[in-house]
């Protein structure tokens, strides 16, 4: 007889590795490593998992894929070696308990084996001859908290690091998404250095480790990601050496400090302090510290003329680890010209995918001053117009539209829920407050603190604001406006709604703003890019976010766009608000709204591709309406279909949003698909229940109770479509006030009656 997967697992395959000295500490099975990619209804897409992850001396080294005895050994391998890249172990074994076949990823190829390797065997196969001191790196564990353990993507990124180190390399570069976690892995990475007493001398004694950052908030919150060895770390600030007697602090191992990158000459930096506690750093020894840690290592630290390269080259003893969460690009080369390509990658799109970070859609809107604003002799004028015609990139910068700003923040109020937390990104800090202003002109909430402008100009002010807005369990303040303060910094796990009303000039910053929303958290499905400057156009990366909106190969026009932010921000300072334009003549209006869907693998796609994407994914379930409404109108059916576009990609709301599309705003779903599918007329739910009334299945029922029944249901379905009846009789008996379920019944001729009706009323409403 032959075994099921999971007699094959227990009986033969565990007893295989028994017998190669596995025990069960080496071995985790059902090993889920991802959280599964966040759906509609707090829902999730299904997890994935590896059979059987092996490891060994704190090292994953190999997954098995297992099949049942009756299948071939080799059905598993395609899956094995994915979970394997993706899980950075060197081997993949797929068996059906019989035979074994081994796949080593190192070299690309693979055989048929006798019996597993044990785990001595497979480590050495892996690992070689180790030092002493590179063995006990290499094997120290990480500390465990039971509240956050190790995502598997953040063990890589820190096992990627002490190859490096290893390998003897001296500088080095992790590449994360913004919202992955990059201080946890540098928090688990130097308590596993300074456990194993690793330095640069090999000496027996704990490295000395500069985790630096370019803003105070920044420092703090390092510090407190560091907390569960906070005896072994110190903060290097001037309260701190005024403390110590005006000399530098040297008795701790992991030293928090800050120093400016370019941006931190602009207004928005917290300026003061950071000027101030630069210069302690050039009282180290220049070979102090072992390694130093340079968060959002991408704002200007590694280009020569930038105020870390200094520090950088002062200190070029120690390794230097650099993390950044951009990838790649012109804006930002000479990151990776200093550190070398990334040792490790983590890409937006796989947190998404994973379930680690939050989807996301962007709504582009097209108002019409979005392509600059024409001089009207019907407006009034404040001052003196240089020329006719004026881009949006120079609004609030060269002139001053209040008119436009309340017509923006109405927009705003008029396209979030009121209780959303919101973060909008204006030009600069005067825009910040006009905006401010306008919102508390057009909200409806009366709270002071509805709406907050945290820049640095509002100092302890912004800073005590910001922190309430982070906190989860605080609903004030709800929108906040800024410009470059909150573009790195801000862990709020719960912002719904990102606003750019400001031209952004890299994909460095870009990525920073976006990665504001990203957080995941209870309830919060998605959130939403609010887009009044056409900015998210021209950001997209294929590689790290999925493939462009639409085909838009706009590189001049980007280039164009980066170069004018630039000589902006440089000339800023110098510029002067002297025109102010009342728009009296000119109309203002929004002239489109642009949803961007999320497809297959994260891709985004405009409304076109997505309608071309939807329509063939449809086509894989009916090839015509007959079997759509067999599917549509049986409970079951409908919600595992439903679940099965989610997976896809397609979620309810999206098929919502698409009934506006077609202005039928109170149709019901299964007629947006048949319309997509079909070119079928698309028919209101009004329209539906008329048709179930002046049909004969109303005539079935005598007593008026059941007709009553009949009638509350048709009522909910007009409230709140077929979905209301997901949960089925119970809870919709209950709601009715007809009685219980036994007392309905007898109306209905028995129970089974009760629910065949209920089946025919969904048939009935969708009969044609």
């Amino acid at each position: 007889m032959q075994l099921s997967e999971q007699d094959t697992r227990s009986k033969l395959i565990d007893e295989k590795l028994k017998l190669a000295s596995w025990k069960e500490e080496n071995i985790i099975r059902d090993y889920y490593f991802t959280d599964g990619r966040k759906l509609i209804g707090n829902k999730r897409a299904k997890r994935k998992f590896a059979d059987y992850l092996l490891k060994f001396q704190n090292n994953n080294l190999a997954i098995i894929e297992a099949k049942k005895q009756s299948k071939d050994a080799l059905d598993g391998l395609t899956q094995g070696i994915e979970y394997a890249r993706i899980l950075n172990v060197p081997f993949a074994y797929s068996t059906n308990g019989d035979k074994i076949y081994e796949y080593d990823l190192r070299v690309s190829r693979g055989e048929y084996i006798e019996k597993f390797p044990s785990p001595s065997e497979l480590f050495d196969r892996i690992y070689g001859n180790l030092k002493e001191w590179q063995y006990k790196l290499l094997t120290q564990r990480e500390l465990y908290l039971p509240q956050k353990t190790l995502r598997y993507y953040q063990k890589i990124a820190v096992d990627k690091v002490i190859e490096a180190l290893i390998n003897g390399k001296d500088r080095i570069l992790l590449t994360l998404a913004t919202g992955t976690g990059k201080t946890t892995i540098a928090f688990n990475l130097c308590y596993r250095l300074l456990e194993a007493r690793w330095n640069k001398e090999n000496k027996d004694q704990k490295p000395k480790i500069l985790f630096l950052c370019d803003r105070v908030s920044l420092r703090d919150q390092a510090l407190g990601e560091f907390n569960p060895i906070e005896s072994d770390c110190k903060a290097i600030s001037a309260e701190e050496i005024k403390k110590n007697d005006g000399k530098i602090i040297t008795n701790a191992n992991v030293f928090f400090g800050i120093y400016q990158s370019l941006a931190a000459n602009s207004k928005e930096q917290e300026n003061t302090q950071e000027e101030l506690e630069s210069k302690f750093y050039l009282q180290y020894p220049k070979d102090f510290f072992d390694l130093i840690i340079i968060d959002e290592c991408h704002r200007g630290g590694a280009n020569e003329e930038g105020s870390w390269r200094a520090v950088l080259e002062y200190f070029s003893y120690a390794t230097q680890l650099g993390l950044t969460a951009t990838p790649k690009k012109e804006e930002n080369i000479d990151t990776y010209k200093y550190f070398g390509d990334s040792v490790y990658d983590y890409s937006l799109k796989s947190g998404i995918e994973d379930g680690f970070l939050t989807p996301y859609k962007v709504k582009l809107i097209k108002t019409t001053l979005s392509d600059g604003y024409t001089y009207n002799p019907d407006d009034l004028i404040q001052g003196e117009l240089e020329k006719g015609f004026y881009k949006q990139s120079e609004f609030e910068r060269n002139i001053f539209l209040p008119n436009y700003n309340d017509f923006i923040a109405k927009k705003i109020l008029e396209l979030i829920n009121p209780m959303d937390k919101t973060i909008i990104f204006c030009v600069n800090q005067a825009h910040a407050s006009e905006v401010k202003r306008a919102i508390d002109k057009f909200k409806s909430e009366k709270r002071d603190d509805y709406c907050v402008r945290v820049t640095s100009d509002e100092g302890k002010i912004g800073l005590d604001y910001l922190k309430l807005f982070q906190d989860n369990d605080k609903s004030y303040p709800v929108i906040l406006t800024s410009s470059k303060m909150l573009t790195t910094g801000v862990d709020a796990k719960n912002v719904r709604n990102i606003v750019l009303l400001a031209n952004i000039g890299s994909i460095v910053e870009f990525k920073q703003i976006i990665g504001r929303g990203t957080r995941v958290y209870e309830g919060k499905d998605f959130f939403t890019i609010f887009d009044f400057v056409g900015v998210s156009k021209l950001f997209y990366d294929p590689k790290w976010d999925g493939e462009k909106i639409e085909e838009l190969k706009e590189k001049d026009k980007k280039e164009k766009i980066i170069k004018e932010h630039t000589r902006q921000t440089k000339e800023e300072s110098k510029e002067k608000k002297s025109v102010t334009i009342h728009l009296k003549g000119t109309k203002l209006k929004v002239l489109d709204i642009t949803t961007s869907y999320v497809g297959a693998q994260g891709k985004p796609l405009g409304t076109k591709e997505f309608l071309e994407f939807l329509i063939g994914k449809l086509g894989e379930y009916y090839d015509d309406e007959a079997k759509l409404r067999e599917i549509w109108s049986n409970q079951k059916n409908r919600e595992k279909f439903l679940k099965s576009l989610e997976n896809d990609g397609v979620n309810e709301n999206v098929l919502k949003d698409l009934s506006e599309i077609f202005d039928k705003k109170d149709c019901d779903i299964y007629d947006v698909l048949a319309h997509l599918s079909f070119n079928s007329e698309i028919k209101t739910k009004q329209e539906r229940i008329l048709q179930v009334e002046n049909s004969e299945f109303l005539k079935r029922f005598q007593k008026e109770k059941a007709i009553k029944f009949i009638e509350f249901l048709l009522d909910r379905y007009r409230q709140y479509g077929i979905k209301d009846f997901d949960e089925g009789l119970t809870p919709l008996i209950e709601l009715s006030s007809l009685g219980n379920a036994r007392e309905l019944a007898n109306e209905f001729g028995g129970l089974e009656i009760l629910k065949q009706s209920f089946d025919d009323l969904q048939r009935e409403i969708y009969a044609g």
